[in-house]
């Protein structure tokens, strides 16, 4: 599954968002950042999964 997340998040960055952290803030803030560009979504998609594994694999 976490393959797949990553996959997402580079491929369309606000699915991979919202399959990591659900609706809230940060996944507005992808959507935005997508809207500008597909580049700046994708690296900040990528950063949120960076983050969210390093919370569970310390």
């Amino acid at each position: 599954m976490q393959i797949l997340k990553l996959i997402l998040s580079i491929l369309v960055p606000p699915l991979g968002v919202f399959l990591m952290v659900g609706v809230n803030v940060t996944l507005l803030i992808n959507i935005l950042l997508t809207l500008l560009g597909w580049l700046p979504g994708a690296i900040h998609a990528v950063w949120i999964y960076s983050k969210q594994t390093e919370q569970v694999n310390p």
